[in-house]
């Protein structure tokens, strides 16, 4: 259940978001898939034959597919190679998460790159599920969703309040806080609740809702706290390793219940747990240039 503030923060965005008309939909490539994936006689060709009629798309899927995170020792070159290794039971919400990036995608500007954004929602999906994988988490794929849209509402604030976005980024410059606190100065909510909003519209699982919501409080996730925490933690490996980090995590605060949520036992055992992984975000890094 929403307590009331957090149905009046709702409210507000709804407010906010109802003047812009031209919101993306669900693209038809993804209804088209999900209809698909309902047949259980589909196999990785059919929806290679689908997915390779939308380039970008196809595009994306391969980079996520050439992780180094998936340690395969051969470069993956075709779409259907692609969709075995990222699997069937997963596809579907990669190529929602893809097409909702794609959607919102926005042109630089003095206060905005799009590509380290990019990658940056790349190397938090891709290092997320592989850190899901080596500690047993049962469903890496979604770990891997959640890590590609948990700054959506960024694009979001950027392209659609960007009168509102510009303030928050002078305050930041001004003041010298956090943009999560400038956000909510500026605006009484978060990109995470925008983000939020977006993904309800668009039907995705609550639990991911809820993991997006909370990725930078995971401690207060009641579905999932694990998923949240995942992505909290390698958002702020991010920053702490100096690899794949995005301006916006500048100041990051780390939620240090997450050691107990991840079951690391202490903050000493989790710093080395963070460092061993930096050679492998170097490598993922790599090959996002």
């Amino acid at each position: 259940m929403f307590d009331n503030t957090a149905i009046e923060v709702k409210n507000k965005i709804r407010k906010q978001l109802s003047g812009i008309g031209n919101l993306p939909v669900i693209p038809h490539i993804v209804t088209e898939v999900s209809a698909m994936l309902d047949d259980d006689r589909t196999s990785a060709s059919d929806l290679c034959r689908v997915i390779s009629k939308d380039q970008a798309m196809a595009t994306k899927i391969l980079a996520v597919a050439n992780s180094p995170m998936y340690g395969l020792p051969r470069r993956v070159a075709t779409i259907e190679f692609a969709i075995v290794i990222i699997g069937l039971d997963h596809i579907k919400s990669l190529l929602l998460a893809l097409s909702m990036i794609e959607a919102f995608k926005v042109r630089n500007t003095t206060d905005w790159n799009h590509n380290n954004y990019w990658k940056h929602s790349l190397m938090v999906g891709a290092a997320a599920k592989k850190i899901a994988d080596d500690l047993h988490y049962p469903k890496s794929g979604e770990v891997f969703t959640v890590g590609l849209l948990h700054d959506l509402g960024l694009v979001v604030m950027q392209k659609y309040l960007n009168y509102d976005y510009k303030q928050i980024v002078d305050l930041v410059k001004k003041d010298g806080i956090s943009y999560l606190n400038a956000e909510k100065i500026v605006l009484g909510y978060t990109h995470s609740e925008i983000a939020e909003l977006l993904l309800e519209r668009w039907n995705f699982p609550s639990f991911i809702n809820e993991a997006v919501l909370y990725h930078h409080r995971p401690s207060l996730a009641e579905k999932n706290p694990v998923l949240a925490s995942l992505i909290h933690l390698v958002d702020y490996m991010t920053q702490k390793l100096e690899v794949g980090s995005f301006t916006w995590d500048d100041n990051y605060e780390f939620d240090e219940n997450v050691v107990d949520i991840l079951g690391f036992g202490n903050y000493e055992y989790l710093e080395q747990f963070m460092e061993s992984y930096k050679q492998l975000f170097n490598s993922h890094f790599e090959s996002l240039n």
